[in-house]
């Protein structure tokens, strides 16, 4: 493992539907164990941005590059395997399973890797607050609740790549600020790549560095104090 080279670099990344730019020349590196915040405006294409670094979908140009491998030449197949072995994914629309209970869900990314963990899946419930839940399916919990799901099971296999959009966006502040506590954790205990799309201010002054997607590419926020 070569600890000097970024985990997840997007070189020169560029995204198009039809003749519409989404965003082009993005430019960036996450080290192990470093958290980075990704602002912009609504439509901008940070949650395509996301995609595009966890392999979902396509770009039109540049690179993506995982620990110095290329994801661009994976087929599907491939893309799917390296996803389940080394991402993990708080997608803004949870995602959950809605026939799987709430334990379940959060086990799945282990199951698919064949290494079953009760211990560490009620270890994750109880650390985002859902402790005696397990056995509930997700219609009977709220928003914030099946959002603590969804970041109970990206963080259960403990992959070194996190990708979370908007993980904050249906919680309480106080829930909020927990929640920021166990990624941040997670990074710096595991030295995962934490890359945070937030319109939360309050998570973006959390990262070690904020920046702000444009179409034309990725501007250097300026730290803000407090």
């Amino acid at each position: 493992m070569n600890t000097t080279r970024p985990l997840i670099a997007a070189e020169n990344l560029a995204r198009r539907y039809t003749s519409q730019t989404v965003f082009e020349r993005v430019n960036l590196q996450v080290q192990r164990g470093e958290f980075v915040a990704i602002v912009g405006d609504s439509g901008v294409g940070k949650s395509t941005l996301l995609n595009c670094l966890a392999a979902l979908d396509t770009w039109d140009e540049g690179r993506v590059v995982f620990d110095g491998s290329d994801l661009g030449p994976l087929d599907d197949s491939a893309r799917a395997l390296w996803r389940r072995a080394h991402v993990g994914f708080v997608f803004q629309a949870f995602h959950v399973l809605p026939h799987l209970s709430v334990a379940q869900n959060v086990a799945l990314p282990l199951l698919l890797l064949k290494r079953p963990d009760a211990a560490r899946v009620r270890q994750m419930l109880a650390a985002v607050g859902l402790e005696g839940l397990g056995e509930r399916l997700p219609q009977q919990l709220s928003g914030g609740q099946l959002q603590r799901v969804a970041i109970a099971r990206a963080l259960v296999h403990r992959p070194p790549l996190l990708l979370a959009d908007e993980p904050t966006g249906n919680l309480d502040p106080d829930t909020a600020a927990r929640t920021m506590d166990l990624l941040i954790a997670q990074t710096r205990e595991h030295q995962a790549a934490l890359v945070l799309v937030t319109h939360s201010r309050a998570a973006a002054t959390r990262a070690d560095r904020a920046l702000r997607l444009t179409t034309a590419g990725m501007q250097v926020l300026a730290p803000t104090a407090g």
